[in-house]
């Protein structure tokens, strides 16, 4: 089932290729992704695309509306082969419009700050956060039902929320704000791992902005349908390959992992402190819908016998206003 999957899938990509109109670089757009920094290194994330696909909402959005704009988010027209430069560094976008560029360093101040990246003589700023490498911690969160409500553990009820919504009517956590807040202070690294795909990166930046979530770089999904590649990651193995990514870009600093138990969050973070003994410092769980199951309790009780700290609660109330 997967290979017919996958034929019928790059067969309708194909098909649509070859009858759309053909693109006009003239209207090229960027959409810049939250780049991170390693020890040597800037990486800056994006997407070469035919038009922006977001859409400002209205006021008062019917349900129709909603909907249109959030298929918009989806059908979007990928550039190829455009050519990318930053700092003196070259790339070039892949066939589904992907491209990073790794910039020297040197001496960039700690925070946020912006890199102009240049295509087709257009120039777009870039935003990249340098956090301190002598950070006491860092923090690692999920998004869905984390910090803002999906309902991801139903398929049903996660899509109607994801395709019915808009940027006022999304409902993010207060509790999972406030904790953020708390922890993500001054240049602590910090970043977003979720199982959404890349498409939402602009939509999931506007809610945190109104919601006040503290902005970081997202790890997001590639729910590509090329050749290669048809959603051949799982949630587990796309979460644990970012966290490694992470993990890498700041090797002396150790992390709180921060998830929920609705997509087996606390497997995911077990493999990873295995993976990697002594970094991770912290790992907290909500439990929403139906709470914990055999699945999630073995890895919390594995995660506290290695000594890594442990929190699972419906709400992370409980950590407000706690030093870490």
């Amino acid at each position: 089932m997967p290979a017919l999957l996958h034929s019928l899938a790059t067969s309708a990509e194909n098909l649509f290729e070859r009858i759309r109109p053909s693109q006009n670089r003239e209207s090229l757009h960027l959409q810049a992704y939250h780049g991170y920094a390693t020890p040597t290194e800037l990486v800056l994330r994006g997407r070469a695309l035919l038009t922006d696909p977001t859409r400002v909402p209205d006021d008062t959005p019917s349900l129709i509306e909603n909907l249109s704009a959030m298929t918009a988010l989806f059908l979007t027209d990928e550039i190829a082969g455009v050519k990318l430069s930053a700092a003196g560094v070259s790339a070039t976008s892949d066939e589904e419009g992907y491209y990073e560029l790794r910039l020297p360093r040197g001496d960039a101040a700690l925070g946020w700050s912006d890199v102009m990246v240049t295509a087709d003589g257009a120039a777009t700023p870039h935003p990249v956060f340098l956090a301190d490498p002598a950070a006491p911690y860092g923090v690692i969160s999920d998004i869905d039902d984390t910090v803002m409500h999906t309902s991801a553990w139903s398929t049903r009820s996660n899509l109607w929320t994801s395709l019915t919504g808009n940027v006022n009517s999304r409902t993010v956590f207060p509790d999972a704000v406030q904790l953020l807040s708390h922890m993500q202070t001054g240049t602590i690294p910090a970043y977003f791992v979720s199982s959404s795909p890349w498409n939402m990166h602009g939509f999931l930046d506007a809610v945190f902005q109104r919601a006040g979530v503290p902005r970081a770089p997202k790890f997001l999904r590639d729910y590509g349908v090329d050749e290669n590649k048809f959603i051949k990651s799982t949630h587990g193995s796309h979460k644990g390959v970012a966290i490694d990514t992470i993990l890498a870009a700041h090797p002396d600093t150790p992390f709180y992992l921060i998830g929920d138990s609705g997509q087996h969050d606390p497997v995911v973070y077990r493999d990873a402190a295995l993976r990697h003994p002594g970094r991770i410092t912290g790992v907290f769980i909500r439990t929403p819908g139906p709470g914990l199951d055999e699945e999630d309790r073995l890895p919390l009780v594995e995660l506290r016998e290695m000594g890594v700290r442990m929190f699972a609660g419906e709400t992370f109330e409980p950590l407000l206003g706690e030093i870490f």
